[in-house]
């Protein structure tokens, strides 16, 4: 048997702390006889009452310590925050919510070295919380497995009105279908192709969870099945030394880069996966995205790309099936958790609906999910879901209309201040500006409302996974740190070019200097507390926002 952590707890140099936390151990209920013996896997859970995206795991939870224990380990499971992005969406709580995803990768990571535990299984959904629970698995680089709380399922599927599509564009002028668009009638992640649901995706591409686990719906039997599965794997991976690192490689993680852009991922996609490869030793930058919106395809037309839900993509064969599809596109000698190489999965699957998970020469769009856009406005990057953008909109060409917070932004389309053609500037909002980088889908939203759907918006701050049209975001440097959108003013030209990856505003560098010189950076007011910590130590959107 390998190594385990846990004989700390009865077998180190001092005989007088082995009888105190055998005692300790007695008082919880533990037999300390048998822990000399097994391995102490702990069970990272997300579960929590308030979102429809974790109030299911905590019976996933149960499946999982049921496999543990058949397969002669020992199991103590913790919980971490779990936060909804849609609930803090569009007030001052969505400042704290890209925060959370270090936080969490913080307790995860400090609470098992602490409790000398050998192995550890993720429970988690959602979009901070997946990527928080992968960035704690590659620092601690224990035996790891992921399991995913799966997708849920949008209340239109039982409407009348559902005509296959899951996108609320698609019932324009019907108030009620729309409605019924964004009502999440199940447990488990918004089935959209958002962030929660990139992450699962990419959970297989990364071989962190069992194939074809990902895309299980939270609320299916077969979910509960892959739970109690992934519990058994746990142990069987301390038994054979399988460390999370393995798994988390650069090349596993450039895969995931390039599927990224195949799936029509979540923009945050390129917020995340950085930060996950420094946690685990490796490196993405913004070039490998670049790279792979050249080389690859959007393969996938997942709401709000297209019609489909990710329900659908379940039942058309999942991520294997995808992966069997773009299997040239990318390195598949990659191990996955349950002891196959990607080949391997990808060699048993099947592609189940060919209207979902199309050939590779038909796919939804012929180039990337997300643009890289470069210029003198995103001199460090900038990125768009161009895979939700009309097609007459991939060029476009404004004046700026600039707002410094999401609230004078709302209060300006009130009164008309926004029109058809305009480029709407909202800065201030990036990781050290906003503090926190605030999702703008709450804005984006009332552009659509207001019938401005086609009106371009740049921003420093990011959007949520379910936005979609000309939204320009992660400009980089943000404002608070100089960048040429604290400049912008009113009336100045932006030109945006997402087939040539360009953003250019047209002002003179004399007249940017003679601009710079009257600047001083707009600082928020957050009060005392953790978020005046963060800005001060929170890196670029274009390093991923991570901490120093």
């Amino acid at each position: 048997m390998p190594t385990k952590n846990s004989d700390i707890i009865h077998s180190s140099g001092n005989s007088l702390m082995n009888q105190f936390r055998n005692g300790l151990m007695k008082g919880a209920g533990y037999d300390t006889n048998e822990l000399k013996k097994k391995p102490l896997i702990a069970i990272a859970n997300s579960f929590t009452e308030m979102t429809a995206g974790h109030n299911h795991l905590d019976r996933l939870g149960n499946k999982v310590k049921e496999g543990i224990l058949v397969e002669g380990g020992e199991y103590a499971e913790f919980n971490v925050p779990a936060p909804c992005d849609g609930i803090a969406m569009a007030h001052d709580g969505m400042r704290y919510v890209l925060a959370q995803r270090d936080l969490i990768a913080d307790i995860v990571e400090t609470h098992v070295r602490s409790q000398a535990f050998d192995a550890v299984v993720f429970i988690a959904g959602c979009d901070k919380i997946n990527p928080g629970m992968m960035m704690a698995m590659g620092r601690l680089d224990l035996p790891s497995i992921y399991l995913s709380a799966g997708t849920g399922q949008m209340n239109i599927r039982n409407a009348p009105s559902f005509t296959s599509s899951i996108d609320h564009f698609d019932y324009k002028g019907d108030s009620e279908a729309t409605y019924e668009t964004m009502h999440c009638s199940t447990c488990g992640a918004c089935e959209i192709m958002g962030t929660a649901n990139t992450f699962q995706c990419l959970a297989e591409v990364l071989g962190i969870c069992l194939p074809g686990s990902g895309n299980i719906p939270g609320w299916h039997s077969d979910k509960l099945k892959a739970a109690r599965a992934t519990g058994q794997r746990a142990v069987q991976m301390f038994h054979e030394g399988l460390n999370a690192r393995q798994f988390l490689t650069q090349q596993s993680l450039e895969n995931a880069a390039k599927m990224l852009m195949a799936i029509g991922g979540s923009t945050n996609g390129i917020l995340h996966l950085p930060a996950i490869a420094e946690s685990a030793g490796a490196k993405l930058t913004l070039e490998h995205f670049e790279r792979a919106t050249q080389e690859m395809p959007t393969l996938l037309a997942i709401s709000p790309n297209g019609p489909w839900g990710v329900q659908d993509l379940w039942a058309a064969g999942g991520m294997p099936a995808v992966l069997k599809v773009m299997q040239n596109d990318i390195n598949t000698s990659t191990p996955t958790v349950d002891g196959r190489t990607l080949q391997e999965v990808v060699d048993t699957a099947t592609v189940l609906n060919s209207r979902v998970i199309p050939a590779r020469d038909n796919p939804h769009r012929p180039t990337g999910g997300i643009a890289v856009l470069r210029g003198n406005l995103a001199a460090d990057g900038s990125v768009v879901k161009r895979a939700g953008v009309k097609e007459n909109m991939l060029k476009c060409k404004g004046t700026a209309v600039c707002f410094d917070s999401e609230d004078d932004a709302l209060a300006g389309l009130n009164e008309g201040k926004i029109k058809a053609g305009d480029i709407v500037v909202l800065r201030y909002q990036g990781p050290k500006g906003g503090p926190g980088m605030p999702e703008m889908l709450g804005f984006t939203l009332a552009l659509k409302s207001a019938g401005l759907a086609d009106t371009a918006l740049v921003t420093d701050g990011r959007f949520s996974g379910a936005t979609s049209g000309p939204c320009v975001g992660h400009i980089c440097p943000e404002a608070a740190d100089g960048g040429l959108i604290a400049l912008i003013e009113n009336g100045d030209m932006i030109e945006i070019d997402m087939l040539e990856g360009r953003i250019h505003a047209d002002v003179s560098d004399e007249e940017i200097a003679k601009r710079r010189e009257q600047w001083n950076p707009l600082v928020k007011d957050v009060g005392f507390g953790f978020m005046d910590r963060y800005r001060r130590h929170v890196r670029s959107a274009s390093e991923g926002a991570i901490l120093d």
